[in-house]
């Protein structure tokens, strides 16, 4: 997901779970934070670099794939963008090599998503924001995994847009370039993707780099290969899912807000969201690469409060100024996510229990 959902959308939906305008834009903010807090900036403010939530591709570019590097790598993706769905899956007749890439896949409602969200309860409204993230994340990236897997990541040229034409689905192929030059064409269903690597470890197969940025526009309903299925055919309906998404993220914030009882998997609060579901699929549905504006503009008339944009300015100042900086907003954000990454990668490297023998 982009901005658009992750800062604003974010916004409408602690608003709509009874926070204030003060505390929506916190949690809105440490949401949106989430893919930019890389080492680089954490060098830059000298903030702690285990805090790091996401990497710049120069960042990926430097990494030696060894053991300890992929081990970086999938400690950041797996953590807050592509959480696994099922840490002990299973599939027959696969390599157990195979299986610690399968069992990253990410996908909604899963164990992992429940303790994520349950354990921002007791945590500052950093924590909250953080969790909804990668709440958002496991439906706009779910069947890809935070690792770099040829078998697991891979798609092919087999790519179509489904279209609705008066009232018929129709599918129109969709073309990728690799020109970082270039940006998205919607129009003429031209996008960009990572290279194809045939080696399994390549950043280029981390994540859905190879679908591009499709995983991340929220009107787009599409048909694909993905490697891990055998390359059988895949839909990915992401107006559907990002509504899913939305409504839970609102169920999520209400149980944390007035923390009457746990968060629970495959909930959501379609009764508060419906009333507003013409708008926000309308929002969702519009062809544009970004939704920034109309998500906006449904949080201001929400909250009647002006949103202001995304700027990380008086947050960086506070940190390099305050004598204590655990009790900042970054300070506070760094800590939240150093906990949030130690609970996913303890989960992934857990040595499994041997069973006795009688």
């Amino acid at each position: 997901m982009q901005e658009d959902f992750h800062y604003y959308a974010t916004y409408c939906a602690a608003i709509l779970a009874g926070y204030t305008h003060e505390e929506s834009l916190t949690i809105c903010f440490s949401a949106q934070f989430v893919d930019l807090c890389t080492k680089t900036f954490l060098t830059v403010v000298d903030g702690p670099k285990e805090a790091a939530t996401t990497q710049l591709n120069l960042e990926l570019m430097d990494m030696k794939l060894d053991k300890r590097g992929l081990q970086e790598i999938t400690s950041v993706w797996s953590s807050f963008h592509f959480l696994p769905y099922d840490l002990n899956a299973k599939r027959k007749k696969r390599s157990r090599a195979y299986m610690q890439k399968y069992r990253l896949i990410c996908n909604t409602n899963g164990e992992l998503l429940k303790e994520t969200v349950n354990r921002a309860y007791s945590e500052p409204l950093e924590a909250v924001g953080i969790a909804m993230h990668i709440l958002a994340d496991t439906w706009a990236h779910r069947y890809f995994a935070g690792t770099p897997s040829l078998v697991i990541n891979n798609t092919n040229y087999y790519f179509y847009e489904i279209l609705d034409k008066d009232g018929k689905e129709e599918r129109r192929p969709i073309t990728f370039k690799h020109k970082a030059s270039m940006s998205d064409d919607i129009e003429n269903a031209v996008y960009l993707n990572c290279i194809y690597q045939y080696s399994e470890k390549s950043i280029m197969n981390l994540g859905h780099g190879r679908a591009g940025h499709l995983p991340d526009y929220s009107f787009i309903k599409y048909v694909y290969l993905p490697a891990w299925m055998d390359y059988e055919e895949m839909i990915k309906d992401n107006p559907s899912d990002y509504y899913h998404a939305f409504s839970q993220m609102v169920y999520a914030l209400r149980t944390i807000h007035r923390q009457e009882h746990e968060f629970e998997c495959d909930r959501y609060a379609f009764d508060v969201v419906d009333e507003y579901k013409n708008e926000i699929m309308r929002i969702l549905k519009t062809r544009r690469l970004s939704a920034s504006e109309d998500w906006r503009a449904f949080g201001m008339k929400l909250s009647g409060k002006e949103v202001p944009e995304f700027d990380l300015t008086d947050a960086k100042q506070e940190y390099k100024n305050a004598s204590d900086k655990e009790n900042t907003t970054l300070g506070r954000f760094f800590h939240a996510a150093i906990e949030q990454k130690r609970l996913v990668t303890r989960k992934i490297y857990a040595k499994p229990v041997k069973k006795k023998k009688e």
